[in-house]
């Protein structure tokens, strides 16, 4: 039983896993990230996800998440979907998380295995089935094994996909015989969470991508699945790969996509500020770099 193409996805095809813009000083920037979030969707995003890991949600307190959860919803009223991150290692606090999630007007959640914890499987069953049942929101599980040192492995999302509010898993597992696996058995909407994987994924059933690059190019990802809605595969296809290169310049070249993305939005004079240490920003040499292989995306 694979996803229906003729109804619409939870939360959309084209989701960017949006940055959290910061003041010069650090502070979370309500106004910022309100230009920012309708200069997405205006771009072509119909979904934002807030408070993920390239909105530094580690280092972003409880108020923030919430006040940016208000300033988001505020600006793109429901032209977009807003999906709010609030995986924490804690169980309870992931549901007041969610909880304040739902009040601030979110219209689903993102919820990562616990990191650090590294609870067995039927423990980490149990704590999504928590968050599940704890607000009226809809939830995407967050598979980033990478991250969080738990995978979530493809039996526990089968039985997790009997919840009715488990609709959607956001895939960073790099295991496409997992995703296959449950994508032929269940109606879990899967969304690409690497953006090497967008096209690959979407062609065997995936809803789309939550991408960290679309937070400079929405257009030009969301173009890739139209043209492979549109029946140009070979379009489609040719446009990921011209898409390659600003992709591993911001996702594999040795530093987080949160300070790869915040360069390149502040050269293009978009909302974004610093980033919060641990985290550093990038250099000048590698914020031209980034511009260059960006603007050679645009051009092609």
């Amino acid at each position: 039983m694979t996803m229906d193409r003729s109804l619409p996805p939870p939360f959309g095809r084209a989701l960017c896993a949006m940055i959290t813009p910061f003041t010069e000083t650090g502070a979370l920037d309500p106004g910022g990230a309100a230009r920012l979030a309708d200069h997405l969707v205006t771009g072509g995003c119909d979904g934002l996800v807030l408070s993920g890991t390239t909105g530094e949600s580690p280092t972003t307190t409880d108020a923030e998440k919430t006040a940016l959860v208000r300033a988001v919803r505020e600006a793109v009223g429901d032209r977009a979907v807003i999906v709010a991150g609030v995986g924490t290692s804690d169980t309870r606090h992931t549901v007041e998380l969610a909880r304040a999630a739902e009040k601030a007007g979110a219209d689903g959640l993102l919820v990562v295995a616990p990191p650090y914890s590294r609870p067995p499987q039927d423990a980490l069953e149990d704590h999504f089935r928590q968050i599940a049942n704890a607000s009226g929101l809809p939830l995407m599980l967050y598979d980033i094994p990478a991250r969080t040192g738990t995978r979530i492995e493809p039996g526990t999302v089968l039985r997790l996909a009997e919840h009715p509010r488990i609709v959607a898993v956001k895939d960073c597992s790099h295991d496409l015989l997992g995703v296959q696996q449950v994508l032929s058995r269940t109606e879990l909407a899967y969304y690409a969470g690497c953006d090497e994987h967008n096209l690959a994924l979407y062609a065997i059933g995936a809803a789309g991508y939550v991408s960290t690059v679309a937070n400079v190019a929405p257009a030009g990802l969301r173009r890739v699945l139209d043209l492979f809605d549109a029946g140009d595969t070979a379009g489609a296809a040719r446009l990921q790969r011209r898409a390659t290169p600003l992709i591993g310049r911001m996702m594999a070249a040795g530093l987080p996509g949160t300070v790869t993305a915040k360069a390149l939005l502040t050269a293009l004079g978009l909302p974004a500020g610093p980033v919060r240490p641990p985290l550093r920003p990038a250099d000048r040499e590698t914020a031209d770099e980034l511009l260059a292989v960006y603007e050679k995306f645009l051009d092609s």
